[in-house]
C-alpha cells in the first residue's frame, strides 16, 4: 500500500506516467498496474491520463494530501523505530527563516552537536510557506516559523535600519527579501507606500545595500545588533517599529516526533526558558 501511495504522489508531482516511472525505477505498465490496485481500494477514480499527461480527478485531488500525510506518517514511524532499536544514529530535520538560520539557530545547534554527536542535523533555510509544506509533505521534522498555530519560541522585533548619514531615511527607497518571504509581507503590509529597489535572498546581502546607501531595510534587531554596535548601522525612529514578530516551533504532533527532532524540540524550549 505504501509503494501504490507513494506512485501516486510522484505522477501528481510530475504529471505524467512516463517521469513517474522513471523516478521509480518502474517500467509504465508496472507503474499503471500500481496505480489500479491503490484505485481498487480506494474505489475511487485517482488520475485521469490523457494526451498531455495526467491529471488529478476530483476524488484524487481530495485523496492527495491524506496520501502525503500517510507516508509523511510511515516515514516518522520507520525512523523512530530504527533510531530505538539502535539502527540508525537518527536524523533531525529543521526548516527555518533567514534570521533564525543565521542569529538564532548557530549556538543551539552546536550544542545539540555536542550533546548527540551520532545524529544527523538538516537545517533548511525556508519561508514560513516552504517550512510549512515541508511539514506536510514529511520532509521537515520541526519548523521555526511566524505563524499562528504550534509551540510559542519567542519574539522577534523587526526594526528599520539605515546608513549612518542617511538624509531623510523615512523617505528612502527599501531594500528587501524576496516575495513570501514574512519580512517582505510585513514591509508591504507596514509601509503600503514604500519603494522597493531591491528583492534579495539573504540577510547578509541586504545589511550590505543599506550600508552603502542603496536604500533602508526591515530587519531582525538580532541581525543588526554588532553593526550597530559598530557604528556601521543605526537604527531609525520610526513610529510603525518596532514591529514584534512571534517565532513558533511548528510540527506535526508531539507523538509523531521522532527520538532526535524531540530532542531538539526539548532543547529549543529550554534554551528560551534560561533567558527567560
Amino acid at each position: 500500500m505504501i509503494d501504490e501511495l507513494a506512485h501516486f504522489l510522484l505522477i501528481a508531482e510530475h504529471g505524467t506516467f512516463t517521469e513517474a516511472a522513471r523516478h521509480a525505477h518502474l517500467t509504465q505498465p508496472a507503474l499503471s498496474a500500481s496505480i489500479r490496485r491503490l484505485e481498487e481500494r480506494v474505489g475511487a477514480r485517482l488520475l485521469s491520463r490523457g494526451r498531455h499527461g495526467a491529471t488529478l480527478t476530483a476524488s484524487g485531488t481530495a485523496f492527495l494530501p491524506r496520501a502525503r500525510a500517510t507516508i509523511a506518517a510511515f516515514e516518522d514511524g520507520r525512523r523512530a523505530a530504527r533510531e530505538i532499536e539502535g539502527l540508525e544514529a537518527g536524523e533531525v530535520r529543521l526548516g527555518a527563516g533567514a534570521t533564525v538560520c543565521t542569529y538564532l539557530l548557530p549556538p543551539i545547534v552546536a550544542a545539540f552537536r555536542r550533546a548527540h554527536p551520532g545524529i544527523t542535523f538538516v537545517l533548511r533555510e525556508s519561508t514560513t510557506d516552504e517550512a510549512l509544506d515541508g511539514l506536510a509533505r514529511g520532509h521537515l521534522d520541526l519548523a521555526i516559523v511566524t505563524t499562528k498555530g504550534g509551540e510559542r519560541w519567542m519574539t522577534d522585533e523587526l526594526v528599520l535600519i539605515a546608513a549612518p548619514g542617511t538624509c531623510d531615511p523615512l523617505s528612502a527607497p527599501f531594500v528587501t527579501f524576496r516575495p513570501g518571504a514574512t519580512t517582505r509581507q510585513l514591509v508591504e503590509k507596514s509601509f503600503p507606500d514604500a519603494r522597493i529597489v531591491m528583492e534579495l535572498g539573504s540577510i547578509a546581502a541586504v545589511k550590505e545595500n543599506v550600508r552603502a546607501g542603496v536604500g533602508v531595510a526591515l530587519v531582525s534587531r538580532h541581525a543588526v545588533e554588532d553593526d550597530v554596535a559598530r557604528g556601521r548601522l543605526v537604527i531609525v525612529d520610526d513610529r510603525r517599529t518596532p514591529i514584534a514578530r512571534p517565532l513558533r516551533i511548528v510540527h506535526r504532533g508531539l507523538d509523531r516526533l521522532p527520538p532526535a527532532a524531540a530532542a531538539l524540540r526539548a532543547m529549543l524550549l529550554e534554551r528560551v526558558r534560561r533567558k527567560r
